[in-house]
């Protein structure tokens, strides 16, 4: 018997295609846990899925998860409905998107933040460290007690890379600084758990901290809320977050995850597509510190060219950022 779930995620599936029924290349994406609109990792996602519409004038079919049944199905009924390339968002999505990569071979797949290692499969992974480097820095500079914060979301490789490349940035700048980290949680939950991101906040003010880094998605907007309650400053990440709390945002580790799927998706439409692996940091434009009018009193020009100088021996391979390397 074909479960009522199925029929849920097919419902989504034929209402989310009405827009793309007269396109002869159909895109996709399966957005992860935390809803397309995060304002985080997934929206910074669909923001690309938008640019690609406005140039391009054609619609994408969308799915948002919200239970791990769901991954699989999503996947399988894109294909099955034509989908040219379906981008999955989220390690997470891995193993689903090789399940059903290999049941169709001819179909283009995506996958962020994860290897899939198939020849219909292109990875996109990013150096986070080398924008926490400078989120980093960019809180030793700001702060005033010598001790500042990082929260992340779910306790993985990924989400530890932020941790140590932020721990490495102050201490480039401040050997001497303290660096408390915590993270959410280990599982999917943790990254939508905006109370408990403010009480991980909240004790790190309480030892002093000044400046608190979130990596947990919608999590964290928990922590940026602590942190202006408080009077002190958070650092936003993988969308430009300064815009929530103007003045109480330092800077965002920006990770352009819209940049890779508007050049997914164009690159599948102009035929240029191919699988494998990339990795994009700074030399790339794939990851940035932010600094916009929400936050330009706070990085004042001092620090700035601080910030650019760093930017510039990562590029030029002067400043070598550490990679994580899980236990």
């Amino acid at each position: 018997m074909t479960s009522p779930r199925f029929f849920c995620v097919l419902a989504t599936l034929l209402w989310a295609s009405a827009g793309v029924r007269a396109a002869d290349f159909q895109p996709a994406i399966v957005y992860d846990m935390g809803g397309k609109f995060d304002r985080s990792f997934n929206q910074s996602a669909s923001e690309g899925v938008e640019k690609f519409k406005q140039d391009t004038g054609i619609a994408s079919r969308e799915f948002e998860i919200t239970n791990a049944a769901q991954r699989e199905q999503a996947f399988t009924q894109m294909a099955r409905r034509g989908a040219a390339i379906i981008v999955g968002t989220g390690f997470t999505q891995a193993s689903a998107i090789e399940k059903v990569a290999k049941q169709f071979p001819n179909v283009k797949f995506a996958i962020i933040d994860a290897v899939v290692d198939l020849p219909n499969v292109l990875s996109i992974n990013f150096r986070e460290q080398e924008s926490s480097f400078l989120c980093g820095m960019a809180a030793a500079m700001a702060s005033k007690t010598g001790k500042i914060g990082f929260i992340g979301g779910m306790d993985i490789p990924l989400i530890r890379k932020f941790g140590l490349g932020y721990a490495e940035g102050a201490k480039f700048v401040n050997p001497a600084i303290e660096v408390f980290q915590n993270m959410t949680g280990t599982t999917p939950a943790a990254w939508n758990d905006p109370t408990k991101g403010a009480e991980l906040a909240k004790s790190q003010f309480g030892r002093g901290a000044d400046v608190v880094f979130h990596a947990a998605g919608g999590t964290g907007l928990g922590v940026m809320q602590a942190a202006k309650d408080a009077g002190l400053l958070s650092i936003g990440c993988d969308s430009n977050q300064d815009y929530i709390h103007p003045g109480s945002v330092l800077t965002s580790a920006v990770k352009r995850v819209d940049v890779a799927v508007y050049k997914t998706f164009m690159d599948a439409k102009n035929g240029t597509w191919k699988g494998g692996q990339i990795f994009l940091g700074l030399a790339e434009q794939g990851v940035d510190f932010s600094l916009d009018e929400h936050n330009r009193k706070l990085i004042t020009p001092a620090m700035e060219a601080k910030l650019l100088a760093a930017k510039a021996d990562i590029i030029a391979g002067k400043i070598k950022v550490a990679e994580y390397k899980a236990q």
